[in-house]
């Protein structure tokens, strides 16, 4: 199955890519690896402000790393023009803002790791981190960034 169809069965339309909020570009293509920047959690096109442990409990939190996982695809779809270019994912970094205490981070991230085996079956296989920090950009409760090679 094509990916556009996957997507299409998933009820998923990609977004254009967003401005950078500071001094960077949205994403970089060195030889065949395409590194995206860090894309934070948001919930009706606003950050999606939370800290997990404290006022976002992991379900919530695994929501807003699936929402930032469809955004990282319409980056990618924007740097490569088209998904099916995508030979592998090759890692995913998660950092979760999150309460001194919390240790559930890698099930927080586990919601766009999750899609991005959806998507791109075992294409989409990908190592990965997740952090726990003090704060992200905008009190975001989540910031994950990609790396993929075509």
């Amino acid at each position: 199955m094509s990916i556009a169809q996957t997507l299409k069965d998933l009820g998923i339309s990609l977004p254009p890519v967003s401005t950078p909020a500071a001094a960077y570009v949205p994403f970089v293509q060195t030889g065949n690896l395409v590194f995206l920047s860090g894309h934070i959690a948001k919930k009706d096109g606003k950050p999606w402000v939370g800290q997990l442990g404290t006022d976002m409990d992991t379900a919530t939190g695994k929501e807003a790393a699936r929402a930032i996982a469809i955004d990282l695809l319409g980056t990618l779809q924007a740097a490569v023009g088209d998904l099916e270019r995508v030979k592998r994912v090759v890692k995913l970094l998660g950092l979760v803002n999150s309460a001194p205490g919390y240790t559930e981070h890698h099930l927080v991230i586990n919601g766009a790791s999750e899609l991005i085996a959806q998507v791109f079956g075992e294409r989409g296989a990908h190592a990965r981190s997740a952090f726990g920090v003090a704060q992200l950009p905008m009190g975001a409760a989540v910031e994950i960034e990609l790396i993929a090679e075509v």
